[in-house]
């Protein structure tokens, strides 16, 4: 059965990829989808998210790295999967998580939506963070592979 884990990516984290990892363990394929239109400020641009993704992604056979643009239920539908892989850290993102999986469900009756929990050591982890850290020139060897976190400093300084 082949999953969708859909989302920016901006950048990706070891949070992202732990979540991964576990999903090409349950799915004999999955497809981590960049979106190219987001509703936020990227830092990169998508050649430069989709890059990164593959490097970090490269060690699981199973995944393949593919851009799309415009709603990920259609992507869904053209790649012939069925199922979405959500990451939530928290209760906080339940609330925000739902709705978007009971909207993609409305949009296309055929998705089901995988909800799957990081590591404990990832719970925390999100790219918003990483950017403002990486701003401020903190450490981010425990947050981000090593050349997410080259892209970033370059980026910045």
């Amino acid at each position: 059965m082949k999953a969708i884990y859909p989302g920016t990516f901006d950048p990706i984290t070891f949070g992202h990829l732990n979540i991964l990892e576990k999903a090409s363990r349950m799915f004999s394929e999955v497809i981590l989808a960049v979106a190219d239109y987001t509703a936020k400020q990227n830092y990169f641009n998508l050649e430069e998210r989709v890059r990164l993704c593959k490097e970090c992604s490269s060690h699981l056979p199973n995944v393949q790295v593919m851009s799309f643009s415009g709603l990920v239920v259609d992507f869904a539908k053209e790649q012939e999967s069925t199922v979405m892989i959500r990451g939530m850290r928290a209760v906080s993102d339940f609330e925000y998580e739902l709705s978007l999986a009971l909207t993609n469900t409305k949009l296309n009756p055929g998705i089901e939506t995988v909800f799957l929990v990081p590591s404990l050591r990832y719970m925390y982890l999100s790219s918003s963070m990483i950017r403002q850290l990486a701003e401020l020139k903190a450490d981010l060897t425990d947050f981000v592979p090593p050349q997410v976190a080259m892209s970033l400093k370059n980026k910045f300084h």
